[in-house]
Parts: C-alpha cells; sequence; structure tokens
C-alpha cells in the first residue's frame, strides 16, 4: 500500500493535504460558531474566479485565487459592517457574481479548460513544487494567526457585542478571519476543489460538535477528523482512480455519521 510514496506527486499531495487538513477545520470552526458556513462556500465560487482568470493570464492559478479571494473577503467585510446589504445576502452577491465571471472567462476561453475541471473537484497530479511551497507557507502563516490570536477569535466569535464593550478591535478580528479564511480556501482547491472545500471546512467541525465538548477540544478533534479524511480520502483516490475531494470529502461524511450514531447510541 505505502508504493504510492514512490512517486513525487503523490508525496506532494500529502503534503499539502496535511497542511490543507489542519487549517481547513481550524477556521471552519470559528465559521461555524459564527453561523457563517457558507463563507467557505463563497469564497471558494471566488477561488474558482481566481483560477480562471490565472489560467487565462497564465499565471500561477494559486496566486491569482488567493489575490481574488482576499480582495474578496475585504469587500464582504466592508459590505457588511456598511449594514446597506445584510447577513447571507452579501455572501450570496459574492458566490452569484464570481461564478458570473469564471463563466464568461470560460467563454472567452473557447471551452472548458481540462485545468479548470481539476480545480472543481481536486486532483492528488495537479499539486507542482511551487503549489506546495505556497500551499505550506501560507498554511503555517494561518495556524500561527489562530494561535497567536486565539483569544481574540474565540471571544469575539461567542460575543461580538461583549468582546467590542471589553475594548477589542471586533471589525479588525473579524476581518481577519475572513481573510484567513480565504487563504485557507484558495490554497486548498488544487486538492479538495472549488466544489467541496466548504465541505471539508464545515463537516469535522459538526462532527466534532456531536462529542459535546469544550470549544478547543473539538477544535482539536475537528483537525483531527479532518487529517483522517484527507489521509484516507488521498489513499483512496489514488488506488481507486478517484477525485481527491470527492474522496475525501466522502469520508468526512462518514466520519461524521460515525459520531452522530456514537453520541446518540450513548445517550
Amino acid at each position: 500500500m505505502l508504493e504510492i510514496f514512490q512517486y513525487d506527486f503523490m508525496i506532494r499531495a500529502f503534503e499539502a493535504g496535511v497542511a490543507i487538513g489542519v487549517i481547513a477545520p481550524l477556521i471552519g470552526t470559528f465559521l461555524v460558531v459564527r453561523r457563517y458556513s457558507l463563507m467557505a462556500d463563497t469564497l471558494a465560487h471566488v477561488s474558482f474566479a481566481g483560477v480562471a482568470i490565472g489560467l487565462l493570464l497564465k499565471i500561477n492559478p494559486v496566486f491569482s485565487a488567493i489575490g481574488l479571494s482576499l480582495i474578496a473577503a475585504f469587500g464582504i467585510e466592508s459590505l457588511r459592517n456598511s449594514r446597506r446589504v445584510f447577513g447571507e445576502s452579501v455572501l450570496a452577491l459574492f458566490l452569484s457574481g464570481s461564478l458570473a465571471i469564471a463563466v464568461i472567462i470560460l467563454s472567452l476561453a473557447k471551452g472548458f479548460n481540462a485545468n479548470l475541471f481539476s480545480y472543481l473537484f481536486g486532483s492528488i497530479g495537479t499539486v507542482s513544487t511551487a503549489d506546495l511551497w505556497v500551499t505550506v507557507s501560507l498554511a503555517i502563516i494561518v495556524f500561527l494567526d489562530v494561535v497567536f490570536l486565539y483569544k481574540e477569535l474565540f471571544f469575539t466569535s461567542f460575543d461580538s457585542e461583549l468582546a467590542e464593550a471589553s475594548g477589542l478591535p471586533v471589525k479588525v478580528i473579524n476581518l481577519t478571519i475572513v481573510m484567513l479564511a480565504a487563504i485557507a480556501v484558495a490554497i486548498s482547491i488544487s486538492i479538495v476543489g472549488v466544489l467541496l472545500i466548504g465541505a471539508l471546512m464545515v463537516i469535522p467541525v459538526i462532527a466534532a460538535m456531536q462529542y459535546g465538548m469544550s470549544f478547543l477540544k473539538t477544535l482539536i478533534l475537528s483537525v483531527i477528523f479532518s487529517l483522517i479524511s484527507v489521509i484516507v480520502g488521498l489513499f483512496a483516490s489514488y488506488y481507486l482512480n478517484l477525485a481527491s475531494g470527492g474522496a475525501i470529502v466522502l469520508v468526512a461524511l462518514i466520519i461524521f455519521l460515525l459520531s452522530l450514531g456514537f453520541t446518540r447510541g450513548s445517550k
């Protein structure tokens, strides 16, 4: 079974996958607590538009996806804070708009590019050495940001009004978590895919929440579930010739169902 590690592309896929498996639920936990789960899907569609722009202009799609996602994250928070567009309407606006941009770029490119298809559903063969360095480097930055800002993110996520009354810069913290989510989504699409990265950021989190533990323990357990999903999913993707994103999310769903059954059975 370990023969797959004879191939450089599989080693890169596992290294990038582990990095993604850590930061996806790490950010996803704060999004779920804020009831902002759709943020991941919105940023994924924005990243898709960024990938399309990158392929059209012949630049690294990861960089264009990150750039466009960060711009969108800033725009989402600016609109939300202005209160001119409320709630999930902001997310719907960016999701549909970015999808429209991607469709237009596809029409300009005269057809559906095979490389673009791999970014939709994830592909273990698309992770280049350059992509790996970018993924791991940015994953470390996201991880360290969450570690150093953990108390502020925790406080703001559970009670933003009290956090603001306590003197915390709530708007800055909210913008920070959204921009970290943008980075996490953009660097994950090559492995998990645009259509499924939102699921990896949410499903391990809600699976961990079934056990009714403290926030920190839930966060750690969600990372464990995510890593299991990524590792098992990549093995399944290689040996069963499946899209890596679909395999990873299917494993995450199985873990969620097992967690749901286990916690119900123990009550």
